[in-house]
């Protein structure tokens, strides 16, 4: 194919109307089609990435291999599509706005007068069109952060017009909206949908395709109603209705033979029709009934329930993926750090609250920053050691398991990170030097260590059976001069996102004591996995970096595998 194809999708009336979710099945229905498929995400905001934002405020931080801090959507994508995106596939306003700025300082527009547009939309295109030829993509779908007739996505809006203008047939536009269903056994009403495709109109756009998102499936008469009154035809309105699980959504779409409609639009043919794979996930989400029970203990309960599954997503997923490619299905619960915490409430009441986390098959400690809420997830991975409950603990659930294990085995009373306690005595998890001048500057921003990082995994140890085979493994180890690794030991990747590192000077004082760093980097300077031996329990381990970030639908994480084998067991 000479030049590649665009889909872009918007979202009308409201946020949170599921456009990830559709890109990222849209992407992957047409990869299935034979297409060297890519996506992006198009963020609305100033910031330059979203490595500075609060889960709270923009839920999970997703990373990328190159240490891009991004959407939790990129993170859709790649578990969707099975591939690795980079930074070129995500952009902010932000973003946009200071690469001109560059541009103009260095004198890249020959003097000429810079203006919003046609410049900034011209840079979105450009943009777009970098990451496709990075990615050698066919197809690229772009999905354009907020909601139509927001000001902060007008200038997205109009480089779609003006790639549309010069690229009429490789263009396919699509809304993802919603549609409201009026009281109890009410209708669906499509008279928001109406009013977002004229607003979107008013853009100078007009969409191939609209998907109606409900919670109950579309009848003829509504897909009549909004093809008449939004000029599309009847076979472009799209149901889209609640589902248990998103990788239900690409089924879904097939059964109102979305991908037909994309391609033709698009003026292409189908080269090959592959979802098996895909269905028969879709088939074990829905008929397994076997269920493991699973613990994540959170932070972020003072904002409400729904804000802790988006903090957390990836962490989610992966339990989703290690589940179903056991045939099982999964029971997630919310636990609050604060019922753990002797800050919170007395210590008669933690003694109760802790007995209830043996009803759970296994917990996990997921990542997370600051000090609120890190005495009751430290009380909570003493309990699920001493109780040999399966634990895994993810980047700031492995320092906190340092933490426990220092106070409570390795006697070192008052242990601590000088994230929360800067006097302590025993300062087991510490900032490196060149983490502590970035502070020190307020550079915080794309600061933290990020990305992917070798590790090498020791023999003899869980985390050597975990990753033994598979594709985690380095192969090309010439460029990372780690020099001749001891029989049985090697190599693997896996992305990162923290500034705080297990103390160097503690390391041997915490091994004499039991504690195994099965993983450490090639220097032998950082630790970044930790475990105890099958004796002492049954799955106990932890990582510096975010195992979540890599695993996928089809290929689930083997170290959250073998988390949920050990708690199957349980």
């Amino acid at each position: 194919m000479k030049n590649p194809k665009y889909i872009f999708i918007v979202g009308g009336v409201m946020s949170g109307v599921g456009k990830g979710v559709a890109a990222a099945s849209i992407a992957k229905i047409l990869q299935s089609k034979g297409y060297e498929v890519t996506a992006i995400k198009i963020d609305p905001y100033v910031n330059i990435d979203a490595g500075t934002m609060n889960p709270t405020e923009h839920g999970e931080v997703f990373v990328l291999d190159d240490g891009m801090e991004c959407d939790q959507d990129m993170g859709n994508y790649e578990r969707f599509l099975n591939r690795n995106l980079s930074g070129a596939n995500y952009m902010t306003t932000g973003s946009v706005y200071l690469s001109l700025i560059n541009k103009e300082r260095s004198l890249e527009f020959g003097g000429k007068c810079v203006e919003v547009v046609p410049h900034i939309p011209l840079e979105v295109i450009n943009r777009i069109n970098n990451a496709a030829k990075k990615e050698k993509a066919e197809i690229v779908v772009i999905e354009i952060g907020g909601t139509v007739g927001e000001y902060q996505n007008i200038l997205f809006l109009e480089s779609v017009r003006m790639l549309k203008i010069k690229n009429h047939n490789d263009v396919a536009l699509t809304m993802v909206s919603y549609l409201p269903l009026q009281g109890d056994g009410g209708e669906l009403k499509t008279k928001p949908t109406q009013y977002a495709v004229r607003t979107l109109n008013s853009a100078g756009l007009q969409p191939d395709i609209v998907i109606a998102r409900a919670n109950v499936s579309l009848d003829l008469k509504r897909k009549d109603k909004i093809a008449f009154n939004c000029n599309i035809a009847k076979e472009a309105v799209i149901s889209a209705p609640d589902v248990n699980s998103i990788y239900e959504v690409p089924v879904n779409f097939e059964k109102d033979k979305l991908s037909r409609i994309l391609l033709k639009t698009l003026n292409l043919k189908a080269r090959k029709k592959d979802l098996r794979e895909w269905k028969k996930l879709a088939k074990t989400v829905r008929t397994a009934k076997k269920t493991v029970k699973i613990g994540i203990v959170g932070k972020y309960f003072s904002t409400g329930n729904f804000v802790l599954a988006d903090s957390y997503i990836s962490v989610i997923e992966a339990v989703k993926h290690a589940i179903y490619s056991l045939k099982l299905k999964p029971e997630i619960h919310w636990l609050n750090s604060g019922d753990f915490d002797p800050k919170e409430i007395t210590q008669l009441k933690i003694k109760e609250n802790l007995k209830t986390l043996k009803n759970y098959d296994g917990v996990i400690i997921p990542g997370g920053f600051g000090s609120r809420g890190v005495e009751g997830k430290i009380e909570t991975i003493k309990y699920l050691r001493q109780n040999k409950i399966p634990f895994l603990g993810l980047c700031y659930g492995m320092q906190l398991a340092v933490i426990e294990f220092a106070r409570n085995v390795a006697g070192m009373k008052g242990a601590h990170t000088t994230e929360v306690d800067q006097k302590t005595k025993y300062p087991v998890i510490d900032i490196l030097p060149e983490q502590r001048k970035n502070l020190a500057e307020k550079n915080y921003g794309a600061t933290m260590r990020l990305g992917a990082y070798p590790a090498i995994i020791k023999s003899n140890t869980i985390a050597h059976k975990v990753y033994n085979n598979t594709n985690f493994q380095i192969k090309n180890k010439k460029e990372l001069n780690t020099g001749r690794l001891p029989a049985g030991d090697f190599l693997i990747s896996e992305r990162h996102r923290h500034r705080f590192e297990v103390n160097p000077k503690h390391i041997k004082k915490l091994e004499s004591k039991g504690l195994i760093f099965s993983g450490v980097s090639p220097d032998k300077r950082l630790m970044e996995i930790l475990e105890l031996p099958k004796n002492k329990h049954p799955f106990f381990v932890a990582t510096q970096f975010h195992p979540e970030f890599k695993s996928r639908p089809l290929y689930p994480h083997p170290l959250f595998k073998e988390f949920i084998k050990s708690a199957n067991k349980k």
